[in-house]
């Protein structure tokens, strides 16, 4: 397809994007176009936006960025055979190689080359984005655009709470960022018998307790460890999923967890945590995990089937709709926290 689209633009090394026209994508044999119906703003997006120390040193601009979207599809390359033009589809958002040694053991989520569509590679902050067959997931045809747009992040979620038993367990979902509050809705839905929400900011913790937290606890007015000791007797939770990448936070989380627990960590810290080994880890006898990604693609089927059940409700959880020119109304609202997921229209 030839032509022009308008796209937000990583337009240079600093603050900031801008709305550009820019080429309608060109694909490859393998790869297809979609038309994007809807794309949700991602806290990896925030980083790349205010131009944090990590950004600086991962992408290099100029290029289209965003990699939560769906869309339909509208052209295939000459040797796709998995999908179809009119398809509905979503995208895994990880590129990988297929010959290193983790995918060649079927751990695609940990492959050594990963590239991320968005950071790595042009993304779907567009009217059109171009993506290789096989990281796409067909949506039932009567899902909503917007769902379908924050199923990979919902993947996160799923993979961080999914990473151990959670059924009649405690869970601590420390920061409740869109994948913290996606994680209280899954934990719920699995099973927890408990799920306690932790974090600083009013609005989120409000939005914890419409996606299903059974304690939403501001943790600059409580003191999370006294309080989950009073809850739990001095036990300590089961579970605790780390969302909010803040040092305190992360501290806070290891010791909260009970002897034997298990401690999932998908946030990024910027710098480093310490942490009492010791005390904290080896003589509670605790598992330790990092989580990134989805597992591809049983988190994907895992998604689509919470979904499907009904057991899942996300629709709380999207506060804000934009047309995509006005994406920086969506960037200021993540900045200050106050929105839950925000979704742009092309």
């Amino acid at each position: 397809m030839n032509g022009k689209m308008k796209a937000v633009v990583k337009h240079k090394r600093g603050y900031g994007a801008e709305i550009q026209t820019v080429d309608i994508p060109k694909i490859h044999d393998e790869e297809v176009l979609i038309k994007v119906k809807a794309t949700s703003i991602c806290g990896t997006d925030v980083h790349i936006y205010t131009w944090d120390e990590w950004s600086r040193s991962r992408v290099n601009p100029p290029y289209v960025f965003g990699h939560e979207f769906s869309g339909e599809i509208v052209e295939i390359g000459a040797h796709v055979t998995s999908v179809k033009v009119g398809d509905f589809v979503s995208a895994e958002t990880h590129i990988v190689c297929g010959v290193c040694p983790q995918c060649l053991t079927g751990q695609y989520h940990i492959c050594k080359n990963t590239k991320i569509i968005g950071v790595d590679t042009q993304g779907c902050f567009a009217e059109y984005v171009a993506l290789p067959a096989k990281n796409l997931w067909r949506n039932p045809i009567d899902m909503h655009a917007d769902i379908a747009s924050i199923q990979e992040p919902m993947g996160n979620a799923v993979h961080t709470v999914l990473s151990g038993d959670v059924a009649g367990k405690s869970v601590a979902i420390i920061g409740c960022g869109p994948i913290g509050l996606l994680a209280i809705a899954v934990a719920k839905a699995v099973g927890a018998s408990t799920v306690l929400a932790f974090d600083v900011n009013d609005y989120r913790l409000d939005l914890a307790k419409k996606m299903g937290a059974t304690h939403a606890i501001h943790s600059n007015l409580l003191d999370p460890i006294a309080f989950v000791e009073q809850l739990t007797n001095g036990c300590g939770v089961d579970v605790v999923c780390e969302m909010s990448g803040h040092p305190t936070a992360i501290k806070q989380g290891f010791k909260m967890i009970t002897n034997g627990g298990r401690v999932s960590i998908l946030s990024l810290p910027t710098g480093t945590v310490e942490v009492n080994i010791t005390e904290d880890i080896v003589f509670k006898g605790i598992t330790v995990q990092g989580i990134t990604g989805r597992l591809m693609f049983k988190t994907w089927q895992q998604v689509s089937n919470l979904l499907a059940s009904g057991q899942v409700n996300i629709k709380p959880l999207i506060t804000h709709h934009f047309p995509l020119v006005e994406f920086a109304k969506g960037f200021d609202l993540m900045i200050k926290g106050q929105c839950g997921k925000v979704v742009l229209h092309p």
